[in-house]
């Protein structure tokens, strides 16, 4: 059984970047994440650590585990934690300038990790974290160029998971609404088809993380 991370190096994956992984620390601190296949060194300058799908799993976990007793925390309002609106909430959706910068730097950390994770370096096409969190990217994707999630009784976009491998569905309250939220993620790098359902007649987007 491998053990699990020391208090320091849980410090680091805590710390991480939520989006892009990107994590700090001392060398020796660093190394050890690298050895235990929780990080790895980025071959290009300025040579930065990420988090593996490893670490981003422990991360994970802590960021999804039971509140303590007397914590009023919950998982998407632990601090460092960003997580894009999916819609299809009672409650309002987060607004005003405080969520627009943590939107826009959460886009432009995904910007990044595309950049450092993608093998030409290309960041017009999704990136294994994408392909691993398709609900959230395609969310980012959506909520970063200006589309209103549905929250609160506002009408707006839903993305939720398929059956499908690699494919989400997004929903939107018309047909222009629809086309428009297809157009962004095209433009963020997926692949998108607009489908009907059978029994309500309800048209929606599937989309996929493009790979070429």
């Amino acid at each position: 059984m491998t053990r699990p991370p020391t208090a320091a190096q849980r410090r680091v994956i805590d710390a991480a970047d939520p989006v892009t992984g990107r994590i700090k620390g001392t060398e020796s601190q660093l190394d050890a994440l690298v050895k235990r296949g929780l990080a790895f060194r980025h071959p290009r300058p300025p040579h930065d650590h990420f988090l593996t799908p490893a670490g981003h799993r422990i991360r994970e976990t802590v960021a999804a585990a039971p509140e303590a007793p007397g914590q009023n925390q919950t998982p998407d309002t632990a601090p460092g934690v960003f997580t894009a609106h999916v819609g299809g909430t009672e409650e309002p959706a987060e607004a005003g300038p405080a969520r627009a910068r943590e939107v826009h730097s959460a886009w432009q950390g995904l910007l990044e990790l595309r950049r450092m994770t993608n093998p030409d370096g290309s960041t017009d096409r999704p990136c294994g974290w994408e392909r691993g969190h398709l609900v959230q990217a395609a969310a980012l994707a959506l909520e970063a160029a200006g589309h209103p999630p549905e929250a609160g009784g506002a009408p707006g976009y839903r993305v939720r998971a398929t059956p499908q491998p690699e494919a989400v569905a997004v929903h939107a309250p018309d047909g222009e609404a629809l086309r428009t939220c297809a157009g962004t993620l095209e433009q963020a790098g997926w692949q998108v088809g607009e489908y009907t359902q059978p029994r309500t007649g309800t048209r929606y987007l599937l989309a996929s993380p493009r790979r070429v």
